[in-house]
């Protein structure tokens, strides 16, 4: 990427997302991306399906880019505004190109060109069927179910409940939060409040954590482990 423009500045955010676990990168991007100034270029991969026929991508959305798969790494990040390019030209690739490192031969070399200023548009048509990963809560059965979908370092379980959502479906009634046999019927406000809490994170998702302790070991629980949310009428 220096070669291409020798006066771009890299951030590293993360390689700590579990190997082929594209959910998990695409909360992250929806995470992060949002304390970058206008005009940042977010270079994302995660790409288990690498050398198949899935597309690459540019998306420009609010004067940023996200260059990466099209594998539902952008999920969260697609809507009405959000315009979008396959990445076909050839000229801005690597001359050689392997079938099983996307990320260095198109994905950097395609966020350097357009740190140079280039227009997504030069690199290829426009997508207007991206792939999207369903990965939002739904209410079903009088309940709003999520799931866990990522863990931090310390063993926290976060959650695809973010608080705005949680909050709509609640309102100003009492509510139960099930995960596996714990039952929570309030929130805390930081990770020191109880042995076992339940509270939003710093990225307004619905979290679960033990205080000192892994909750991910201390109660053997996994991505994909179902999460409830009840309303107690009256």
């Amino acid at each position: 990427m220096l070669s291409i423009n020798k006066e771009a500045r890299l951030v590293d955010i993360t390689h700590e997302v579990e190997p082929q676990d594209v959910e998990e990168a695409a909360f992250l991007v929806e995470e992060y991306h949002p304390f970058f100034e206008g005009g940042t270029i977010h270079l994302c991969v995660v790409d288990p399906t690498v050398g198949s026929e899935r597309r690459a991508i540019i998306i420009e959305k609010g004067g940023s880019f996200f260059v990466g798969p099209d594998n539902g790494l952008f999920s969260l990040l697609i809507d009405e505004e959000a315009k979008i390019f396959s990445i076909e030209n050839r000229s801005f690739m690597l001359a050689q190109l392997s079938s099983t490192f996307h990320g260095r031969d198109i994905f950097a070399p395609c966020a350097a060109y357009l740190s140079t200023g280039r227009r997504p548009e030069e690199f290829g048509p426009p997508v207007y069927d991206p792939f999207i990963l369903d990965l939002l809560p739904k209410e079903e059965g009088g309940m709003l179910i999520g799931k866990v979908v990522r863990f931090d370092r310390f063993g926290n379980a976060i959650t695809n409940i973010k608080a705005q959502r949680f909050m709509a479906f609640v309102g100003q009634e009492r509510f139960i939060v099930r995960v596996k046999d714990l039952t929570f019927s309030s929130l805390k406000r930081s990770y020191f409040e109880g042995d076992v809490i339940c509270l939003f994170g710093s990225s307004l998702y619905l979290e679960f954590g033990s205080y000192r302790r892994s909750f991910r070991e201390e109660f053997g629980v996994g991505k994909g482990e179902p999460v409830y949310v009840e309303r107690m009428d009256g």
